[in-house]
């Protein structure tokens, strides 16, 4: 019977343990500013409104975010280092390549910092959300959150008999993303594949025309012209040589607002993907 007691002191230290660590743990920030547009839209499922102080100015532009509207509620910054400090926040959300000089001085000044990279996968994206709701003390809805997004990927996937899609795909300016990164993971979870390796992408970057016209996808991927700006892919898109394409390439809208973050965006991202390769997949039926 020794064991059983073993046993029984094991339990109550592990139990002992797990009430000194929640009493210890550090105290869920009350006052949180984000300087990355993808941050901020995790920021804004996991954490509790009055937890939020500021998003980067991104975050509001309805031509690069898709969160604009949620976003616009909260304020923001352009992220100097004045501006941040000037909030008092007790913890700031930062990107590991974007604005190291203010992260790198935000612990001289006594302010918390955690930096992020941009994820180039999935899973890369889903321990980013994770990592987020655990520094603001709501570990549960990153998880819940976490949750919903496989939800979205599972059910995106081909169904048994259709067939896969070769696609490219036209990023704001005309940037195509190419392999390795996280819009090549969801092309590829919602039944394309990513067309931007035969053009000679090796990450992310332009594909000439030219080589469009010698090899034409089954379907170009883009967004709706900018009101404001003329965009370099739509340029491409409306030139009369592809134009002449029509008949054997369709073209189906993928706003560019879901191009740029993982994270919760990669929800209306695969379902924009998904209901792109079921308008496409009909087309080229008929």
């Amino acid at each position: 019977m020794a064991w059983r007691g073993a046993c029984r002191a094991i339990l109550v230290g592990a139990a002992l343990l797990g009430l000194w660590t929640a009493a210890t743990a550090a105290p869920a920030p009350r006052r949180v500013v984000s300087l990355n547009p993808c941050l901020d839209a995790i920021l804004l499922d996991v954490a509790d409104p009055d937890q939020i102080v500021a998003l980067s100015h991104y975050s509001r532009d309805p031509s690069q975010s898709a969160v604009a509207d949620r976003a616009r509620r909260f304020a923001f910054t352009w992220g100097s280092a004045e501006e941040v400090v000037a909030l008092r926040p007790d913890l700031v959300l930062g990107a590991s390549m974007g604005g190291m000089a203010l992260t790198a001085e935000l612990p001289r000044l006594g302010v918390r910092e955690a930096s992020f990279g941009v994820p180039s996968t999935v899973n890369e994206s889903l321990a980013q959300v994770r990592r987020v709701a655990q520094l603001v003390g709501h570990a549960d809805r990153g998880e819940a959150l976490i949750a919903e997004i496989r939800a979205a990927i599972a059910h995106a996937a081909l169904r048994p008999g259709e067939p896969r899609l070769g696609a490219l795909i036209y990023e704001y300016h005309g940037i195509a993303s190419g392999p390795g990164t996280l819009m090549d993971e969801l092309m590829r979870d919602a039944g394309f594949d990513n067309l931007a390796r035969r053009y000679g992408l090796k990450r992310t970057g332009d594909v000439p025309l030219e080589a469009v016209m010698a090899d034409p996808p089954q379907v170009l991927l883009a967004g709706h012209p900018a009101a404001n700006e003329p965009v370099w892919a739509d340029r491409i898109l409306s030139n009369p040589a592809l134009a002449a394409l029509a008949p054997h390439v369709r073209r189906e809208t993928f706003p560019e607002t879901l191009m740029f973050c993982g994270g919760p965006v990669m929800i209306p991202a695969i379902e924009a993907l998904a209901r792109a390769r079921e308008r496409a997949l009909q087309g080229i039926s008929q």
